[in-house]
């Protein structure tokens, strides 16, 4: 472990498609090669194990990013780095995780919808459009972009490298990682 790590938790948030665990991986793989500490909560793993069972109405996600919030912030008392890559539509819930952290690095994962829709890897756009899906984030639900988030990264515009690159940086900048940290080609 790096005796020089501090707790945090980087957030990453935005629509489906937009590049949040692929982001999220990188910098993982990076810190990881680094020495440091890590726990990911990824948005669909926790869906499956703790938090089944709930729905997709405004309440049930809410209460499924406060677990995952809960989660984070018991790590990041520890001294662990804690990565979460979940979608957390609302504005408000984040807020309300990011004052119970504290210890709170946000990552916008920026990429137009039209975008979002061309990745569609799963077809949850396609069945959305086609009414399948109800709720969906960005399609019948919406996506509440953060005002001021620490990082921003545009995946539309950037490589991997320079979205991984932003999130190091601000880690490093915002006093979570030692000045003399480096980032490696992603």
């Amino acid at each position: 472990m790096n005796k020089t790590q501090r707790g945090v938790t980087v957030w990453f948030t935005g629509l489906s498609g937009a590049g949040k665990t692929t982001i999220r991986m990188a910098v993982e793989q990076e810190l990881r090669a680094q020495g440091y500490k890590l726990e990911v909560l990824d948005g669909d793993v926790v869906r499956e194990n703790l938090t089944k069972g709930l729905g997709f109405s405004k309440a049930d996600r809410d209460e499924n990013i406060r677990r995952i919030g809960f989660v984070a912030h018991l790590l990041t008392r520890n001294e662990v780095i804690v990565l979460v890559s979940a979608i957390s539509p609302y504005r408000d819930i984040r807020d309300e995780v990011r004052a119970r952290i504290g210890d709170f690095v946000e990552v916008y994962v920026n990429a137009p919808l039209s975008v979002c829709e061309e990745r569609d890897v799963k077809g949850l756009y396609k069945k959305a459009r086609a009414g399948e899906i109800k709720q969906f984030t960005g399609i019948d639900d919406p996506y509440e972009p953060p005002l001021t988030p620490e990082v921003e990264c545009r995946t539309d515009l950037e490589t991997l490298e320079e979205s991984t690159t932003k999130v190091i940086s601000a880690l490093r900048e915002l006093g979570y990682l030692p000045s003399n940290s480096t980032v490696s080609k992603v």
